[in-house]
Parts: structure tokens; sequence; C-alpha cells
């Protein structure tokens, strides 16, 4: 009987369950239809990823628990038994639901891995097939490497056929080493691709660098040499001479942007045939449909934290994905909110708490916060977008390599220059890490980094807007209830992998 380690997949077949491909997603087409070429065969190894931004957790995670977006409670609304405002304060436990998602989906795609590596191994020695196996290999580092930054210490399991019921825990930094030289070794395997959303061999590049560039963070301890990896593994996706920088910093984030040449590896999600992406949902004011003609009404939820909102200059054009100000019909006529007595829907800034209730005014709760509109809000927008959601991005990269270029002692400024002036903005000289990273704010906000980026910077757990200090041990999260329900092994310390 096949062992299928029941504790990480019983919840996510539940929570998944069949699922119709449309053939251009990922360039693959579902198992069940064709079987010639093993490439086809590699979508459901992919399909955890589709819940990422919404109920997988992951974007939650990693947006919710830093300190440039939120989800305030406004009055009746959005409360939701303390789910987002415990991301915010960093006060979360085992039963936090994004918690619970991000482990089940994480393990949904290792499983998915192994189950195809041990389909396909006993074709080895066919190219095809070799590099098959070589990226399921790299996509099940891949959310290993997730794995080890989210929750630490975690079952580090390559079976799928005899794979243990109750798995004991690893340490992260070995299960570290041991991604790291998975993708190492099959980085020179991927051929070259213009696919942006299956593995290419920018997504490898980008993904060494992530790996290299937080090893500190992994390993307990710095390894200088990792920044010069880290800086070469950035400048193998730039010679790679697949990426270069829109000329509008918005255009990465439009409707149609599956061709965009800044995008490395993205989620292809499409409004009906793929949803799963519906932030615009869960910022835009309840009247906003009238803005975009869209045929749903959004939720009035996420905003930006004014502090992360003044950190932009007034000339910086990555403004343009806020929404402030008296809000407009898509015919340009004022929107009046119903809702708070008719009066104008006006988008202030200013939060003035993050709880806001009785204490608060209608305009107040309904109506503060900038919105975020960085991905293009198509008129006519449903439920869910069609705007592919980028992992890896060529800004990302040029900023790593600034970043390995600086910790080596070295200048990272023209990195950063084309990042800025691409903004609209004045150059800088002598970069330093404390000015990176809020650049690195400003650019990647909303994709997703924000979290990682603090934990690096050693800036997670310090105070900021409505949220203490936190302990060290927030910069991780617990291993869901559930799970270790299922294993009590998961509730003991982590062995070695060499045990």
């Amino acid at each position: 009987m096949k062992k299928i380690f029941l504790l990480f997949i019983v919840l996510s077949l539940i929570q998944f369950g069949c699922t119709d491909l449309d053939d251009v997603l990922y360039d693959k087409i579902p198992a069940d239809e064709y079987v010639a070429d093993p490439i086809l065969k590699m979508s459901p190894i992919y399909e955890p990823m589709r819940d990422f931004c919404d109920w997988g957790g992951w974007w939650f995670a990693q947006e919710l628990t830093g300190d440039a977006v939120v989800c305030p409670t406004r009055g009746g609304d959005w409360d939701d038994g303390g789910k987002w405002r415990v991301l915010h304060q960093h006060t979360w436990d085992n039963n936090t639901e994004a918690i619970n998602s991000m482990w089940s989906r994480f393990y949904r795609g290792v499983v998915e891995a192994n189950k195809f590596i041990e389909e396909q191994e006993v074709f080895a020695g066919d190219s095809i097939v070799d590099e098959a196996i070589a990226k399921a290999l790299i996509l099940r580092s891949y959310y290993f490497y997730l794995l080890i930054d989210n929750y630490k210490d975690v079952p580090y399991t390559t079976q799928y056929i005899g794979a243990p019921e109750q798995p004991k825990r690893n340490f992260r930094k070995d299960i570290y080493n041991e991604i790291l030289k998975t993708v190492e070794e099959c980085a020179p395997m991927i051929s070259s691709s213009t696919s942006k959303t299956g593995v290419n061999p920018g997504m490898v590049y980008t993904l060494l660098a992530k790996l290299y560039l937080n090893h500190a963070v992994y390993l307990d301890e710095v390894k200088p040499e990792y920044w010069e990896k880290a800086e070469l593994a950035c400048k193998e996706v730039i010679d790679l001479g697949q990426y270069s920088l829109e000329s509008d910093p918005l255009a990465p984030f439009v409707t149609n942007n599956e061709n965009s040449s800044e995008n490395i590896w993205t989620i292809p999600y499409d409004e009906d045939h793929y949803e799963g992406f519906n932030l615009h949902m869960r910022t835009l004011h309840y009247n906003s449909n009238q803005t975009f003609e869209m045929v749903v009404g959004p939720w009035n939820g996420f905003a930006v934290i004014y502090d992360h909102y003044l950190t932009y200059e007034d000339n910086d054009r990555r403004k343009e994905g806020f929404l402030v100000g008296q809000q407009y019909t898509y015919n340009n006529q004022p929107i009046m909110d119903l809702g708070a007595g008719g009066i104008p829907l006006i988008f202030n800034p200013v939060i003035p708490s993050l709880v806001m209730g009785e204490g608060n005014t209608p305009e107040e709760i309904r109506n503060s916060g900038a919105r975020v509109v960085k991905f293009e809000v198509k008129r006519g927008a449903k439920a869910n977008l069609s705007n592919d959601f980028p992992i890896f991005r060529y800004a990302d990269v040029l900023l790593m390599k600034a970043e390995a270029l600086i910790r080596q002692g070295k200048n990272g400024d023209e990195e950063v220059n084309k990042i800025r002036e691409r903004a609209g903005l004045s150059t800088w000289s002598n970069v330093t890490l404390t000015q990176l990273l809020a650049e690195r704010g400003r650019e990647l906000f909303w994709e997703a980094h924000r979290r990682q980026d603090l934990i690096r910077f050693d800036e997670f757990n310090k105070p900021w807007w409505e949220k203490q200090a936190s302990t060290a041990d927030r910069k991780t999260f617990p291993i869901p209830q559930w799970a270790i329900e299922a294993n009590p092994n998961l509730a003991l310390p982590p062995v070695s992998l060499n045990d």
C-alpha cells in the first residue's frame, strides 16, 4: 500500500478536490489526458500555488505580518474572530487560519513532486525525462524553501511510495543544505525557455539567489561567500538577456501581463478558468465597483499602513497604484458613499486605529486607508482577476544583486538606481542596507516579499503602528494543531537528517 504521509495530504485533498486545468496553464496538460511527454504530467505539482494569493494563506502570512499592509476591523466587518489582527500584531497561534492553510498547500506540492519523480525515475536516461525530473526536484525544493522559511524545522520527506505516515521534524539547516545542493545540481539541466509559468532558467537562478541571500536566517550563521554566490546567481538571470525593466513601474501588473519583459515566474490566473486572485475585492470599497464598472461589489478591507504610504515621495510613479482622495465613477462623476449617509467617498490614507467601532465615525470606519490597485483592475472586472501574479520578478533580481554587493562591502548603486529612475526619482550614492530595505518595501509592495525581507534585515520583531515589539520566535509560524494531532512526532524536538 502506498503510504502518503497522512497528516499532510488528508486536509489538502479535501480542500483541493478535482481541478480541470486549462491546457495552456503552466504549458502543461492534465496527466490523465496525455502520457507521452512527462512534462505534460507536471500540472499537479504547480496546482497548490493557485491558492497562494487567497485561502492558501501564503500572501496573507507574508504581507499582513509586515509593516506595510493591514486589514483593520471596520465596525462589524473584517473582525472574523481576530484572524487578520493576530497576523498584524504577531499574536497568532497554531490554529490561525492562514498558518493552517499554508502547511497543507506546501506539502501537497511536495507530495505531488515526489509522486512524479518516482513515476519517471524508471525512465531515467532519456534527456526529456531527466530534465522533467530535474524540474520536479526544483519545484519540490521550492516548496521546502517555503516550509523552512515559514515553519523552520519540518519533516523532509522525499518519498511517495513508502513515505512514513508520521515523520519526524528535521533541522532547518539540514533541509536548507539539501535543497540548495539539489537546485545547484539541477540548474544546468534546465534548458532555455520563454515560459513564465513553468520552471525555467530565470526561475532557477532567482530561487538560488534567494536561498543564498537568506542563508544566515536558515543556517543561523553568516557565510560571506554566500553573498558572492547570491550576486553571481543574480548575474546569471541578468545574463540570460530575456528580462528587462518595463518603462512603466505598473506595467508588470496589468491584466494582460503574461508577456511582460519583467516577470520571470508567475501564477497564471484567469478570471474564469484559473480563479484564485481576488485581492482587489479585499481592498476596494463597497462602492468602488462604480469606478471600474465591476460586475460584483468589493468587500472594503485591506489598506496601506499610513507610515508606509509616507515613505513614497510625491513624484514616485508607483503611487499610481494607490487610491486616495475623492473617488469617481468610470464616467468621472463623484461617488457618494450611501452606506455612510451619502457623504463623498474620499479615501483618507490615515487609519485611526486597528479596530474601528463605536468611537469612530462612519467615514473613518468605511473610508480610511489608501487602497491598492497596483494590479490593474480592468473595466468590468469580476470577483477574480486575470492578471498573472509574479512570484519572481526582474526588479527583485536587481535589488537582490545590489544587496549582495553591499553586504560584500561593494557598491550597489547601479542596480538600485535603475529602479529609482524608472519610478521617476533621483538617484542615490553609496546606498546603505537601510535605504535598500526601504526601496524594496516600495518596489515590491503587495507582492508577498515583506515578511522575509524584514526578517533578513532583523527588523521583523520591532514595533510599528498598532504593533508592539514581538519576540524572536515570531520569525516563524507554529506547526498547525491539526497536523500535530495527526502526527504527535511533530511536537517532538527535530532530528538531524543524518540520524
